[in-house]
């Protein structure tokens, strides 16, 4: 795998991302999206995410290591999104809220 969707993504779900990945890699789960490992690295989702979630996983923070597993876990579970649709209808309150590992819903 080589980016990261972490937890700043929870209960937010902005999905500009979705939009610019040329693989569709990324999963959609209730309030969450995770990384396929089929990324190819080109990291053009990073700029585009406004919730500063996504991550190379040499970069991922030490506090957000846990997310490189959960990712790799909830991706075959979750289903391809491909299109944007927006952010979570309160996602702007749960902008930059810390410790909502919590609230994922798988």
């Amino acid at each position: 795998m080589t980016h990261v969707v972490t937890e700043n993504c929870i209960k937010c779900k902005f999905t500009d991302c979705v939009d610019v990945c040329p693989v569709d890699c990324f999963r959609e789960g209730p309030n969450f999206l995770v990384i396929d490992p089929q990324c190819i690295d080109c990291a053009v989702c990073i700029p585009e995410c406004p919730a500063n979630a996504i991550f190379a996983e040499e970069d991922v923070h030490q506090d957000q290591m846990k997310f490189i597993a959960l990712n790799a876990e909830l991706s075959p579970l979750f289903e391809s999104i491909s299109r944007s649709k927006g952010g979570l209808p309160d996602a702007d309150a749960w902008l930059d809220v810390p410790d909502k590992l919590k609230h994922l819903e798988r």
